[in-house]
């Protein structure tokens, strides 16, 4: 009995490719068989069409000092899945938990407290585990927590209809400039220069091979001069103007006279935006004559998680509800009269529609919706508010201490709600600033040379939220002035 309960440990064993494959050139195999659909004909000519030779070419942008290209530490016959699982925690302790530093990034993702509320009710299996209530009968839960969401993002927004979420912000911007066109038969969209960079990608690259849009994008607006000329830019072929506010570098627009010069013109006016928190002080995109909004809801009941999943909210008039992407859910009464929800107006591909289908973005972020539903129904209207003007006002503080105290540094906002651009010295970099300020154990921003490559190289995009306390800030104008010496 001893003998039995000592056995060794059971061995890890991997697959080796190199083995399986030997003299056989791996790029040009039928993956077909290994469940992976794509061949390596169909990889390489993928691959051409972005500009790259090779798959590595893709993670060009990590360091070579962290890229782990083979894993050399790993002794594919003789390792016990204890072993392997130490080995890869080692690895992955060499990693830097950079949240817990001082931080000041923003640029699209932005950390937020979450309340323990949020966690604890996603984690419900009648909501963690559902799928596409295609079903109304039983999915009610689900379909109510939508239809609660969808009337929270029209409240917020100052819109009528609000769809059920999209994949994210930058996806939502793309299918509102593919619906301004369905809806105004006109082919010419004038992006704005203050719009998100990551975006302005997404939005060429859903519009692209599309022969009924045409986008003008206009040039890139750090100082936040650009409405006049868009409003001269608008005329009777223009479908849309597709604006951000707050912009990308964090100034706050009026775009009421904008809105009036597109609608002369019979033109729509869609305004984008990152921060959604932002909605709680800044004047909404309806109470200035939007006719769609779309942005991301990410820094409300979701976490930064390396970029995603994220949350794409999605609003518009009444007017232009059934030309709107995504799915939408509506109250009606069943057989006893009671009040019930339903999926409804879902004229998508894999519906009715096909080809002339709406959008194509057959899903929702559903469980993301939910959390941002929690999250902003537990902070209710009045504490979305104040926690709004709470980001705001630290934003503010922060900008001040470092212009009154650091000599040749420019803020280039007026007006911003809790993100702002600063312009640097002259000679400096920032994104060498930001790698000095790392070291120092601070997250000083978002150096915008790194999305506008060749320009902007001395601008520095910094977030403030409620997370940072005043030691985070002086601790932040501390090691900055000592880096700019």
């Amino acid at each position: 009995m001893l003998s039995t309960i000592c056995k060794p440990k059971t061995k890890f064993t991997f697959f080796n490719h190199s083995r399986f494959f030997s003299g056989i050139k791996t790029d040009d195999l039928d993956y077909s068989h290994r469940y992976l659909p794509q061949t390596g004909k169909s990889r390489r000519e993928m691959l051409k069409e972005i500009g790259l030779d090779n798959i590595k070419d893709l993670f060009s942008d990590i360091p070579k000092k962290v890229l782990i290209d083979k894993f050399d530490k790993f002794d594919h016959d003789k390792m016990t899945e204890e072993e392997v699982f130490n080995t890869v925690n080692n690895i992955l302790n060499k990693n830097l938990d950079i949240t817990n530093f001082p931080f000041f990034l923003g640029g699209g993702v932005y950390k937020h407290n979450i309340p323990s509320t949020v966690d604890y009710l996603t984690q419900r299996g009648e909501f963690l585990t559902a799928y596409t209530p295609y079903q109304p009968e039983v999915s009610q839960g689900t379909l109510t927590a939508i239809f609660e969401f969808q009337t929270q993002v029209a409240r917020i927004t100052g819109m009528q209809v609000s769809n059920a979420s999209m994949y994210d912000g930058s996806t939502a911007l793309g299918e509102a400039v593919l619906m301004a066109c369905r809806s105004t038969r006109r082919k010419k969209v004038i992006v704005g220069g203050g719009v998100h960079p990551q975006y302005i990608q997404v939005i060429d690259s859903v519009t692209k091979f599309s022969k009924k849009v045409e986008c003008e994008y206009m040039p890139v607006d750090p100082n936040g001069v650009e409405i006049e000329k868009l409003i001269q830019s608008v005329d009777k072929t223009t479908a849309c103007v597709v604006v951000q506010n707050p912009t990308f570098f964090g100034h706050i627009h009026d775009l009421e006279r904008l809105a009036a010069a597109c609608h002369k013109h019979k033109a729509l006016l869609v305004v984008g935006f990152t921060e959604a928190l932002s909605l709680g002080a800044v004047k909404s995109m309806g109470e200035m004559g939007a006719d769609i909004a779309a942005g991301d809801g990410q820094s409300l009941g979701i976490p930064m998680s390396f970029g995603g999943p994220h949350l794409g909210l999605f609003a518009t008039s009444k007017k232009l509800m059934r030309t709107m992407p995504g799915r939408l859910v509506g109250e009606t009464k069943d057989m006893d009269g009671k009040r019930a929800f339903v999926l409804t107006l879902g004229a998508r591909e894999q519906h009715i529609r096909r080809d002339k289908a709406t959008s194509n973005i057959c899903t929702s972020s559903g469980i993301c919706a939910i959390a941002f539903t929690i999250h902003l129904a537990s902070l209710g209207e009045t504490g979305f508010k104040e926690l709004a003007l709470l980001n705001h006002n630290k934003a503010c503080k922060l900008a001040e201490k470092i212009v009154n105290e650091i000599p040749n540094i420019k803020l280039i906002n007026d007006r911003f709600f809790n993100e702002f651009t600063l312009k640097l010295p002259y000679g400096y970099s920032s994104e060498q600033i930001t790698k000095k300020l790392l070291k120092e154990g601070v997250v000083a921003g978002l150096p915008l040379g790194k999305l506008y490559k060749g320009k902007l190289d001395d601008h520095l995009l910094v977030a403030c939220t409620e997370t940072n306390s005043e030691e985070d800030m002086d601790k932040y104008v501390s090691v900055l002035k000592k880096a700019l010496k």
